[in-house]
């Protein structure tokens, strides 16, 4: 059993709440628009693993330590992170393929600012957008993703929210 803290879009943004909400994770999954990489170290002082991919904002040390896709297995799910990937119904071009050729089970994105947290019946995909951590952007509430996954099973799915943009 793994318990995931999930964010996105923080654009250089540090929140000690990240901190607070994520503690006891085993992962941090960041679904891109860092900012900075300093975020991504300071989330290394908080859970066992960090896993991060690059955003279309990010450039320098994110881009060099940070892919835009990374498929990962955690515990028996095939995971898929991105920033841009789309959502069932209107997922990106190729994104469809891609999930079913690696048979991935879970799609975690961001970049749209949007939470949802929905499932794709027709090729067995739960599909997490945790909206955005940070204070850029157009979303008015800033928002989180907690997560347990057992086995092959999602369980305790939560959303954070941390107030409004300021």
């Amino acid at each position: 059993m793994k318990r995931i803290g999930i964010l996105s879009d923080t654009h250089g943004y540090w929140d000690d709440r990240y901190r607070l909400h994520f503690d006891g994770c085993d992962e941090i999954w960041h679904a891109g628009d860092i900012g900075d990489i300093s975020i991504v170290e300071r989330l290394r002082e908080v859970a066992p693993v960090v896993r991060a991919v690059s955003g279309n904002i990010d450039h320098g040390e994110v881009k060099r330590r940070c892919r835009e896709l990374e498929i990962f297995p955690v515990e028996d799910v095939n995971v898929l992170l991105t920033h841009i990937g789309g959502y069932p119904g209107r997922w990106s071009k190729g994104m469809k393929n891609l999930l079913v050729e690696n048979r991935i089970n879970l799609m975690v994105d961001g970049h749209s600012h949007i939470l949802k947290v929905m499932n794709d019946p027709s090729i067995g995909v739960l599909h997490i957008n945790p909206g955005a951590a940070g204070q850029q952007g157009w979303h008015r509430k800033r928002t989180l993703v907690r997560l347990t996954i057992d086995g092959a099973e999602f369980k305790d799915c939560e959303i954070i929210e941390l107030g409004p943009v300021i």
